[in-house]
């Protein structure tokens, strides 16, 4: 049974997820755009409400951790197991986030295994329990496996092994950004195009192949390298790459669950002090 820490953790997840939903203009991503057009307003409607059913899963995924108290392989299998159950809730309610679910359940575990720690700690925790095998998962292979063979490309499973490098500079750019004067949604978006700029995409890699991941990096760099979302400069050249995104109809979901894996980390407690050695 979740406690009320598990059940805060579960929706200060689905907050982030739900917050990078509603970044606008997200390049070659759904945003609130969507909702004044016919075709895609269903669509954008059912990844929020969607997002939603995830917050028992996630919370059944902080109690296994607490429970657990270590990062093990039990551990590992169990969030597994609970993830394959939750993907299913999440389908009924109009599915997608399965990224995101991989991203946000290792990180609201980690937490759950050690409330007081910093974000370097979470991710470090997180990547103690992703280096074990979930000997339950089916065995057929996925896209983003199969994918990541193909072109050795980390994937989300490497991302989360290397305790997620793209999370941690995505709460760099934030702090930058906001250091530098942007607000919220300007130090957000900074932030996703900071990993959409260096992150190996299996998404993208899939539906665009190398050429097409090596244009959407360099679109990416080009809108940071102009000043980021908060000059005109690099305004204009983010709405130029994600008019070009939407155009070739490429999706860089990958970043998107990863900059909702920094938001979340983002809202965790800063302890007071030094940790005790």
């Amino acid at each position: 049974m979740s406690s009320r820490e598990d059940e805060a953790l579960a929706l200060a997840a689905v907050d982030a997820l739900t917050g990078q939903l509603a970044l606008a203009p997200k390049p070659g991503l759904p945003d609130p755009r969507d909702l004044g057009a016919r075709a895609t307003s269903p669509d954008h409607c059912s990844l929020r409400w969607s997002a939603k059913a995830l917050a028992p899963g996630l919370a059944a995924m902080a109690a296994a951790a607490r429970r657990t108290g270590e990062p093990s392989p039990q551990l590992r299998a169990e969030l597994g197991a609970i993830g394959r159950c939750t993907e299913h809730s999440v389908g009924l309610a109009g599915g997608g986030h399965r990224g995101a679910l991989w991203t946000l359940g290792l990180l609201v575990a980690a937490a759950a295994l050690d409330p007081g720690a910093r974000s370097k700690d979470v991710a470090t925790a997180a990547k103690k329990i992703a280096a074990h095998s979930d000997r339950r998962a089916p065995r057929r292979p996925s896209r983003g496996s199969s994918v990541s063979a193909k072109y050795g490309a980390a994937g989300a499973r490497g991302e989360a092994r290397a305790g997620f490098p793209h999370v941690r500079r995505a709460l760099d750019a934030l702090a930058v950004s906001r250091k530098a004067g942007a607000d919220e949604a300007e130090a957000r978006l900074d932030a996703l195009l900071t990993v959409m700029s260096t992150l190996q995409d299996t998404e993208l890699l899939y539906t665009a192949g190398p050429s097409g991941l090596r244009h959407v990096q360099a679109g990416a760099r080009g809108v940071l390298e102009a000043g980021g979302t908060t000059t005109d400069a690099g305004r204009e050249a983010l709405f130029a790459l994600d008019t070009d995104l939407h155009a070739r109809a490429w999706s860089p979901r990958g970043s998107a669950g990863l900059l909702a894996g920094a938001l979340f980390v983002d809202t965790l407690p800063v302890p007071a002090g030094p940790r005790a050695a």
